[in-house]
């Protein structure tokens, strides 16, 4: 028995030296275009736009009016006015408290949600598919007749202040508000955290004065994505939006973007790591280039694949979670880097980033590389639009930016006609260090003197 024992034991051993054969795995099917489900689009007399789509099998749909207004219609004393604006629309109604608001929705399924970001403002939730017409009556006289209860503004504020209180104590957010500053100025797009005291002296008014100039039918876009009765959707929308007032036209206000090779180095004494964020202007989603654009991104920086992640994280170990992307507002984008490094690694960040970045420009990639990049981007985008969430998202992304259904639908297409040529002319064209404004979080006495050999440094 032990010799039968001991033969199994030397036969693992023998198997486990074998060098395993690596197998080529089988190459992938050809890629397919997203297809956008069928939809219905209408628009009321007082300009309120309509979209329905009807997606999947759960019995659930997901509603959100989009309304055209946010941060970017604040004025300089008033940076973060549209959001508490926004909060305050589900605190009461004419005829429902912010209790029975909360109760109703519950009691459909889902919940009443609100949110207010740079371009657009959001009012919906995910209800189960009989309740959608009860949910398009209850998203109406929410955002239609809200009372503004002046009782619940203090515990908003507070609220806010405890937000403001700890993003001004995180080097993310610091890093971020310093670059947008710079790149925008006082442009609305420029202005990420307001002060203490102007936040304490917000009032009703100005509340009920932003929501009476920025709110109306012409500025928003309803949408429905799920399972539901149209005819049932198309009656409940004209009976709880049709008598809307229409409203301003949204306001146009884009901004002129600067950037040059300039430094900024932010006081954090004793920080074991230095946070980065490096970019410049790029163009937006509206120019013919941009989903090149993205694809030279993606390669460059923006995926756990990329040449700049490979570098500074999986060669030299600097940092966990570098990454590149594209942030876009209305007619506006710009490209960044961001990154937390080991500090006494801030400098040597900064030269391979740059590296990278004029490899790029000087050699293409090879097929291989950037069709492994086109793979990642084209499955990523199918699993982004596979909900009735991401779907609502991106048809409101397009629509902010007059895109059309085809960038949708022929995006995959689009992608896989980016050639190596095109990827190299992008980084040339839009990426250029020469032009880039560094924002560095850190500590100076062991940061300042690796940030000098990039250029002139400006310590705040």
């Amino acid at each position: 028995m032990k010799r039968v024992f001991a033969y199994i034991v030397m036969l693992f051993l023998l198997v486990g030296s074998i060098p395993a054969q690596k197998e080529t795995p089988p190459p992938g099917g050809k890629p397919r275009d997203f297809k956008l489900p069928e939809k219905t689009t209408f628009q009321l007399d007082n300009g309120l736009k309509v979209t329905l789509v009807p997606y999947g099998k759960l019995p659930k749909a997901a509603i959100r009016l989009v309304v055209r207004t946010g941060n970017i219609d604040e004025a300089e004393n008033e940076v973060w006015l549209a959001d508490l604006t926004v909060d305050m629309l589900k605190e009461g109604t004419q005829t429902r408290s912010a209790q029975q608001i909360a109760s109703e929705a519950a009691s459909m399924g889902g919940e009443l949600n609100v949110s207010a970001s740079a371009d657009q403002s959001w009012i919906g939730g995910d209800v189960l598919s009989e309740f959608v017409p009860n949910m398009i009556e209850l998203i109406a006289d929410v955002v239609q007749h809200p009372t503004f209860p002046e009782e619940e503004l203090p515990r908003l504020k507070r609220d806010y202040l405890r937000r403001l209180s700890i993003s001004k104590t995180q080097a993310q957010t610091l890093a971020l508000e310093k670059f947008s500053r710079v790149l925008y100025g006082n442009h609305p797009y420029g202005r990420l955290f307001p002060t203490e005291e102007m936040l304490q002296g917000y009032t009703i008014e100005q509340i009920q004065n932003f929501y009476s100039h920025n709110f109306g039918a012409r500025r928003s876009h309803l949408y429905v994505v799920g399972v539901f009765d149209e005819t049932a959707v198309k009656n409940a929308v004209s009976r709880a939006f049709a008598d809307w007032e229409k409203g301003s036209e949204p306001r146009v206000n884009i901004p002129k973007p600067a950037s040059a090779r300039q430094i900024f180095l932010l006081d954090r004494p004793g920080a074991p790591q230095s946070t980065i964020i490096m970019g410049l202007p790029v163009i937006d989603p509206s120019q013919p280039d941009y989903i090149k654009l993205t694809v030279a991104n993606a390669l460059l920086g923006g995926s756990f694949s990329s040449r700049i992640t490979a570098n500074i994280r999986e060669d030299k170990g600097y940092t966990y979670s570098p990454r590149s992307s594209i942030r876009t507002h209305y007619r506006d984008a710009y490209w960044a880097e961001n990154a937390d490094v080991t500090t006494q690694y801030t400098g040597a960040s900064l030269k391979e980033i740059f590296y990278e970045i004029e490899r790029l420009q000087k050699e293409p990639p090879t097929e291989e590389e950037l069709k492994a990049i086109q793979n990642y981007i084209a499955g990523t985008f199918v699993l982004r639009n596979s909900s009735r969430g991401s779907i609502l998202g991106m048809l409101a992304f397009i629509d902010l930016h007059g895109l059309g259904d085809d960038y949708l639908t022929h995006y995959i297409q689009r992608v896989f006609s980016v050639t190596p040529k095109d990827v190299q002319e992008m980084v040339k064209k839009y990426i250029r260090p020469e032009d880039m404004t560094i924002v560095v979080v850190g500590d100076p006495e062991t940061v300042e003197s690796q940030l000098t050999p990039f250029g002139k440094v400006v310590e705040e």
